[in-house]
């Protein structure tokens, strides 16, 4: 479903149609992971009670998310956007060289990405689980482990934010927008 804008923009040329590609469970999911992980980020040691009820919200969404990964609309299904490495491999190669074809949902390595995070988020929340539990308590190589996973968690975060970037750059939109509004431009 495309909607027309009726504005005009500057030279009398027409804005581009939008098409909804998030929808707001998605979007408000995003957003709301990404805010929690910077808040149990940190608060670690400092306010342990803060880090893990944020931990254990990440954990819901989490949860929530896989579900929807398979029941939820079109864009938000994993089958959608989980590629072959093959493919992502492809993609990343055409990333570099400016020839990467624009993708009205997840590219491929938008999706690799989408599927490191959901691991390296659900390792170090069932680290931090298993922390709190008598047969783990005060295990410092659990702990080691769990910092480990969230330290790589914030490596992919930063890898995501510069592939939006560099997406943004290559394709002239403003994908951070979209997560916002759930709108991109159609296809061309």
């Amino acid at each position: 479903m495309t909607t027309m804008s009726n504005k005009i923009g500057a030279g009398g040329a027409m804005p581009p149609a939008m098409v909804k590609v998030w929808d707001p469970f998605v979007r408000i999911f995003h957003w709301s992971l990404a805010s929690l992980f910077v808040l149990a980020y940190a608060t670690g040691d400092e306010i342990e009670r803060v880090h893990v009820a944020a931990g254990y919200a990440i954990a819901g969404l989490l949860a929530i998310r896989i579900v929807w990964g398979f029941a939820g609309p079109r864009h938000a299904r994993f089958s959608n956007f989980v590629r072959p490495p093959r493919e992502v491999l492809t993609y990343l190669r055409d990333v570099v060289l400016l020839r990467a074809p624009r993708y009205i949902g997840h590219n491929p390595a938008g999706g690799a990405m989408i599927v490191g995070l959901l691991i390296a988020l659900a390792g170090t929340c069932g680290t931090g689980y298993m922390m709190t539990t008598d047969a783990y308590w005060g295990s410092k190589l659990l702990e080691h482990f769990h910092e480990f996973l969230a330290n790589l968690t914030v490596g992919l975060v930063v890898a995501h934010v510069l592939g939006v970037l560099i997406a943004s750059f290559e394709y002239r939109e403003n994908l951070v927008a979209s997560m916002i509004s759930g709108r991109k431009r159609a296809a061309e």
